[in-house]
């Protein structure tokens, strides 16, 4: 979902070095058209499931989620695998570990990277604008010239075909997620999906706050972000968030109440999905994560589970990136907030 889907959070948006959970098909509802599959890499070797940090530790029934949801991208590739899981699904934890340790070999990528969260927001918007909505949800513009124009000119434009009217710090972050759930009056409710982008590449505005001295060093995160655009709602928020070049267009359309799906078209378990770097991790890989940092305020120090690739974000590149999906809402998104960990991935190949 979402998913460019660009990618939130970092520390959703530590701002806002995440996805922008390109979503994600969005992340994350972040429909977009994947790239071909990379072509195949020379494996390391393989690590002992024995020493992977964390496997003792993991739900391997619930890592099974995202087996399952691998198979339903790569069923060619994890064929043996596939079949043997719908016929015989192991009845517990030990069982389930079994499956995978017996199926499955474990290889690292090289090199340390970073792992993020990204999730599906709920705003407040408006059919049409009025104080403090005045922001528009666009469309992909028809003029090729104001589709390739940076935050600003686009923002300054008229938006006569606008989808919806939000608060600006709402639109900026829903653009970081790449996709959302607008809430309109009456009970209504609109879903809005990646469209499309200006081009431009991402520039987290977290550390240029913190650069001007607008935020301190740990007020970095995304509450602390958007708390600060709402108070200073005008010239002062916009000419901040112009700091940002990347403009992401949407679609929008009735809230059918389903689980949102990433880039791959499969349904995003939470906490068992990531978006990840097509050219190195196609749709469906199998990835173990192991991302810590203790040193977040109010984050969870670890992040060790086993996750498939379902999403793909414009901010995520690199063998070693992923942006993990939690969930949907305002406990997600606060968790989302606080990721911004360390990471060292594995991909899991079968036998």
């Amino acid at each position: 979902m979402r998913r460019a889907l660009g990618v939130i959070a970092a520390g959703l948006l530590l701002v806002l070095a995440a996805c922008a959970t390109t979503p994600v098909a969005p992340p994350p509802q972040r429909t977009r058209a994947l790239p071909s599959p990379p072509p195949a890499r020379i494996p390391e070797p393989a690590v002992s499931w024995s020493t992977l940090p964390g496997w003792a530790e993991e739900d391997h029934l619930a890592a099974l989620t995202a087996v399952r949801a691998a198979c339903k991208v790569r069923a060619r590739r994890l064929a043996e695998a596939c079949r043997a899981l719908a016929a015989d699904p192991p009845a517990d934890d030990a069982e389930a570990r079994r499956f995978i340790e017996r199926r499955f070999d474990l290889y690292p990528e090289p090199a340390a990277g970073l792992l993020t969260a990204y999730y599906t927001p709920i705003y407040d918007a408006r059919r049409t604008p009025e104080p403090p909505f005045t922001a528009p949800l666009r469309p992909p513009p028809a003029d090729p010239a104001l589709a390739g124009a940076d935050r600003a000119a686009i923002a300054a434009a008229p938006a006569d075909d606008a989808l919806a009217w939000m608060r600006p710090e709402d639109l900026f972050f829903l653009q970081v997620q790449g996709s959302g759930v607008l809430q309109l009056p009456g009970g209504s409710r609109l879903k809005a999906v990646y469209a499309g982008s200006n081009g431009k590449s991402f520039v987290p505005i977290g550390r240029v706050m913190r650069e001007q001295g607008l935020l301190g060093d740990r007020d970095t995160l995304a509450g602390a972000i958007r708390g600060w655009l709402a108070a200073h709602a005008g010239l002062q928020a916009e000419a901040v968030m112009d700091q940002d070049p990347r403009y992401i267009f949407f679609r929008a359309g009735p809230d059918d109440g389903a689980a949102p799906e990433g880039a791959a078209g499969v349904v995003l378990p939470p906490g068992r999905a990531v978006a990840a770097d097509p050219a190195f991790h196609p749709a469906g890989a199998l990835l173990w994560i192991d991302a810590a940092d203790p040193r977040l305020t109010g984050g969870r120090p670890a992040y060790r589970r086993l996750v498939a690739a379902l999403d793909v974000g414009s901010a995520i590149k690199g063998p070693a990136r992923a942006d993990l999906y939690v969930g949907e809402g305002e406990d997600a998104g606060e968790e989302a907030g606080r990721v911004r960990h360390r990471l060292t991935l594995y991909r899991l190949e079968p036998r």
